[in-house]
């Protein structure tokens, strides 16, 4: 069984590295997302199979493309649908509050905050009075993640750093992300709470 594995796995491989292995990689990050599954081993992946830039640009396209799918599907034909699913999360909820005042800045910092899940946010601001062209920028948020997603991938490629990269401690990027992260995550905080008050205020 394991033999079989094997086999498909290197005649697999080499599809993948060629250019329609690329857009089928596309496709697979595009579904992916659409799902609101999590990507960041799927990133990895992409930076083990075709390194660091080329892995982050493959990753950033197809998330865009999922997350604009996604962003108009919430908006349109599963409206009511996402509505249930968003009522589930309240801290997300907060984020269509939040984005009706102020508006690019919340969704950039989310984008960078690791603790917004992705792929309820593109529901969340399809939901919301978002303009698209403020979730679009919005999207430059997710470029510091995916390329340390997609480093850490490439990082496996070299045996001796691979306890590293499954720990989380390969260099000093991980620390940068996750100083991004916090800080991303208190300004949001900041400005949820600005806004809520805003509201109260108006109501």
């Amino acid at each position: 069984m394991s033999n079989k594995f094997e086999i498909l796995v290197n005649n697999f491989l080499p599809f993948l590295s060629s250019p329609l292995g690329v857009v089928f990689f596309v496709f697979v990050y595009i579904f992916w997302v659409s799902c609101l599954l999590p990507g960041s081993w799927l990133s990895m992946l992409s930076g083990f199979l075709y390194g660091t830039w080329l892995g982050s640009l493959i990753v950033f396209l197809g998330a865009f493309i999922g997350a604009h799918l996604t962003f108009y599907l919430g908006r349109t034909f599963l409206k009511e649908w996402a509505q249930k699913k968003v009522s589930n999360f309240p801290k997300i909820q907060l984020m269509e509050k939040a984005v009706k005042r102020e508006g690019l800045k919340v969704i950039l910092l989310t984008r960078l905050s690791p603790l917004f899940p992705f792929g309820l946010l593109n529901l969340t601001y399809g939901l919301s009075a978002v303009k698209l062209l403020d979730f679009t920028l919005g999207m430059i948020g997710i470029l510091p993640g995916t390329i340390l997603y997609c480093s850490l991938g490439s990082l496996a490629l070299k045996v001796s750093n691979f306890g590293e990269v499954l720990s989380g401690r390969s260099d000093e990027s991980t620390f940068i992300w996750s100083l991004i992260g916090i800080f991303s995550t208190i300004l949001v905080v900041l400005l949820v709470l600005r806004a809520t008050s805003k509201i109260n205020q108006d109501s």
